[in-house]
């Protein structure tokens, strides 16, 4: 009976997305001759567009010495082109009734401006220039780095588990440049000079390296046409030969003790796994998204009802896991004890319920009820036009297609219990796996206590 009813959950999910897909169309893509790419997905429920620069790269492409330029040249974005002054990007934005911003990722960097759909025209002719014509000065850059070690010491020095996470990828890889954090060490940020990010500007900025996304109440026609106008003017130039950067296999459990002020402890478990190559052939990625929904899915998910509400092990417990990325992926487990209960107590208690998930498996209406959730929250993303080109972006940058969304819903659709039992058993074990633990220490009553990480610039 209740598999029945979370079948015809699944089969709600898909009239929503069938009825939301009846307002939009499939994206388009079209490439200019200087090689930039545009794509395009027609969404006319609002008249709005979301108009998205993604270049690809990211901290994964900076070399030792620089961590963090990829960050900083995204500053350095908003401070001025030939012919346009310092300041002026974010005012016209404003006057035109928009918003706007940019992210920094290991895999890429990303700007976008979501505007009434007649001031497109004008967001195109001002990324354009920025892509071509970006002035990075010795005084402006003066001004914008110490900006950025202000945001590292308030987002990550001053934050546990900010350093527990940055911790754990300096230990987890040793070759692979997701060592490094995105905001970048702070010595190479002191270190840092304009010169660096004028070469990471002239070495990754170029259409070749860079597709544009429109999401919104236009035409397709009329945005590719726009794009050869402001971005087709634009010359092409040759990227830097990119070498692989493999991480060598582990070979044993890694463990990190992180002494930090706090008031509490704080466990991360990061066991490595793969991540979406072939959304045809692959199944360990799609097993890996359910697994995580059905380790914390939600409240009443496996880690918080047998962690937090039964044995009251835990205050907190989390499960994360992302399949779509350049380079290698990560499956991670949280979780902050509770009063009196230590980090290696909640270990070997998220440790039994990983046992029993593979021992046991998992019934058919928890998969069914997880799949349903799992789904659920991919088709929600597209309620926004953001959101669309958000998730086209993201795949695309991970080397997959902006065509294969839709089948990775239905890769997900499809995944049984047996395949979520064998992804635990397979990538679940100690030899993939690195360990950090928070040690609190004695919080400085005279000073004041930092405010969480924010988002954006």
């Amino acid at each position: 009976m209740r598999i029945r009813m979370f079948r015809q959950v699944l089969a709600l999910i898909a009239a929503m997305a069938a009825t939301t897909a009846g307002a939009q169309s499939a994206a388009q893509e079209h490439k200019l001759a200087n090689g930039l790419r545009v794509i395009v997905k027609e969404d006319h429920r609002a008249p709005t567009v979301v108009h998205m620069v993604w270049y690809g790269a990211g901290s994964m492409d900076e070399v030792s010495g620089t961590s963090g330029v990829a960050h900083v040249l995204e500053h350095m974005m908003f401070k001025g082109t030939k012919t346009v002054k310092s300041g002026e990007f974010s005012r016209r934005i404003a006057a035109a009734g928009g918003r706007e911003n940019a992210f920094t990722n290991r895999d890429y960097t990303a700007y976008f401006q979501q505007v009434p759909k007649a001031a497109l025209p004008q967001m195109m002719q001002l990324e354009a220039d920025r892509m071509s014509n970006l002035l990075v000065t010795g005084a402006e850059f003066s001004r914008e780095i110490k900006v950025v070690m202000e945001e590292r010491r308030l987002r990550t020095d001053d934050q546990p588990r900010a350093l527990v996470a940055e911790a754990l990828n300096a230990e987890a890889y040793l070759a692979h440049p997701y060592r490094r954090p995105v905001i970048g060490w702070m010595n190479d940020l002191e270190h840092m000079s304009y010169v660096d990010a004028r070469n990471w500007y002239a070495r990754w900025y170029v259409p070749d390296n860079a597709f544009v996304v429109v999401v919104g109440d236009v035409k397709a026609d009329e945005v590719f046409a726009l794009a050869q106008k402001y971005y087709g003017r634009i010359k092409s130039r040759p990227l830097p030969e990119r070498k692989p950067q493999l991480e060598p296999e582990q070979r044993g459990v890694r463990r990190v003790l992180l002494k930090a002020p706090a008031e509490l402890p704080y466990l991360l478990m990061g066991w490595k796994c793969p991540v979406l190559r072939d959304v045809d052939r692959d199944w360990q990625p799609y097993a890996l998204e359910v697994l995580a929904g059905v380790l914390d899915g939600n409240e009443s998910a496996r880690l918080n009802q047998s962690l937090v509400r039964n044995s009251r092990l835990a205050s907190e417990v989390g499960a994360g896991y992302d399949a779509t990325a350049r380079g290698p992926g990560m499956c991670i487990l949280e979780g902050t004890p509770s009063q009196g209960r230590s980090a290696a107590e909640l270990e070997t208690g998220l440790r039994a319920e990983l046992a029993r998930l593979v021992n046991d498996g998992v019934a058919e209406d928890e998969l069914a009820r997880v799949k349903a959730q799992v789904v659920a929250s991919q088709i929600f993303k597209r309620d926004s036009a953001f959101g669309q080109a958000m998730e086209i972006g993201q795949f695309e940058t991970a080397g997959l297609s902006h065509r294969d969304i839709d089948r990775v819903l239905e890769r997900i659709k499809a995944v049984t219990a047996e395949q979520v039992r064998a992804a635990a058993a397979q990538y679940f074990v100690d030899d993939k796996l690195t360990v950090v633990v928070l040690d609190p220490q004695p919080l400085d009553q005279s000073k004041p206590r930092p405010a969480p990480p924010g988002t954006g610039r």
